[in-house]
């Protein structure tokens, strides 16, 4: 069985749009099988300057999924794709 992928959430703190991604993904998040890694952009400037006006962007490893509001197809095909255990590169 692939081991459970962990998403990671960019994110800022008082963000609508990131805490309304971090809901639905909560509710998304035990169908499917995925972890949720929360990063605060806010707290390192390599970050703020990468991400500041992206936020929400949601990511698995280095592939992005998403960004401003939740693309359920997109994070569903992601994870369609790691459960296969075919490579999209």
């Amino acid at each position: 069985m692939p081991e459970r992928p962990t998403l990671t959430l960019y994110y800022r703190e008082g963000c609508h749009l990131c805490e309304t991604m971090l809901q639905a993904l909560r509710g998304l998040q035990l169908r499917p099988g995925f972890d949720i890694r929360l990063v605060d952009i806010d707290r390192d400037p390599d970050l703020r300057r990468r991400y500041d006006e992206w936020v929400p962007v949601l990511l698995g490893g280095d592939q992005e999924i998403c960004h401003y509001h939740l693309d359920q197809a997109a994070l569903e095909a992601f994870l369609n794709v790691r459960h296969s255990g075919v490579s999209r590169e």
